[in-house]
Order: C-alpha cells, then sequence, then structure tokens
C-alpha cells in the first residue's frame, strides 16, 4: 500500500497536475486513496451515482454502454493515465454514463466527488485545472461514443 509520501510522488508524476504548486499537491494527496481492481471486477454500472474519480495508474478498463436494439457495446478502453468516473464532478449528471469493467489487474487513484468538489472550491487555481481537464475528458468521450453511434446507423443502413 502507498504511503502518503508515495500517493504525493505518484500525484506530482500525473501530467494533469504539473501545472499545480506544491502547496495544491500536499491538499490533493490529502483527499487521494489507492484502489486496485481484478479482471473482470466492475467498478461503477450505467446508470449509477458512484462518487469516485478514478485516474488510473496501470492496466486497462473497458467503457461499455447500453445502446437500445444492440445491447451494450464497448465504447473506450480507459489505460495508464486516463480518468474514468469524471460524472461524478458533474453538478446535474451524477450518474455514470457507462459501464466500467477492468480488463486486467487495474491500480488507480480516486477522489470522492465530495473532496475533491470541496477542494476545487477552496483552491481556485487547483479547481480551474482539474475542471479544464474533466471538460476535455466530456468532450472526447463525447465525440467517440457518437462516432460509435453514427458507425452503427451507418451498418443499419446497409
Amino acid at each position: 500500500m502507498l504511503n502518503q509520501a508515495d500517493i504525493t510522488s505518484t500525484i506530482k508524476s500525473i501530467p494533469w497536475f504539473l501545472e499545480l504548486d506544491p502547496e495544491s499537491i500536499t491538499r490533493l494527496s490529502g483527499i487521494a486513496n489507492l484502489c486496485s481492481f481484478n479482471a473482470g471486477d466492475i467498478i461503477f454500472s450505467e446508470g449509477e451515482q458512484h462518487p469516485i474519480l478514478y485516474i488510473l495508474l496501470e492496466g486497462k478498463v473497458l467503457l461499455e454502454s447500453f445502446v437500445p436494439g444492440h445491447g451494450v457495446l464497448p465504447i473506450f478502453v480507459a489505460e495508464s493515465l486516463d480518468v474514468i468516473g469524471w460524472s461524478s464532478l458533474t453538478p446535474m449528471v451524477r450518474q455514470k454514463t457507462s459501464t466500467a469493467r477492468a480488463l486486467e489487474y487495474t491500480a488507480a487513484l480516486s477522489f470522492t466527488a465530495e473532496s475533491l468538489m470541496e477542494l476545487c472550491e477552496s483552491d481556485c487555481e487547483l479547481g480551474f485545472i482539474v475542471m479544464r481537464r474533466v471538460a476535455n475528458i466530456v468532450a472526447s468521450r463525447y465525440l467517440n461514443h457518437k462516432l460509435h453511434l453514427l458507425e452503427l446507423i451507418s451498418d443499419q443502413g446497409k
């Protein structure tokens, strides 16, 4: 298990947080936890309210979504340094937009949404950086999801 110094060192190595000052990194490491999942573990399920954001440190996680008439379809494979569970930080859509299933042993840093949001509100620099990163993730995942759905529609027309 990582101790606090290890968690701080890990956070310093994550590109997301390179712009943060040492004080912000210390506060962030104070609310971070290390967790792990085995292959096949469901981390969270589509539609549920799961109040945790994860930054993957190693391993692979499949994000999949139910599409009516097509069943459950793979949407994205998250790997090291990818973020999953971002919807826990959005005030209106706290429910998960996909199911996350570990494809192999996966280690991650986890942050409860409540603690991370409180920290973002009290440390505006950190909050801006985190929310800017979350906005980029949302945009890229939306585009990825849209492309998958357009592919399904075009395949139906054949």
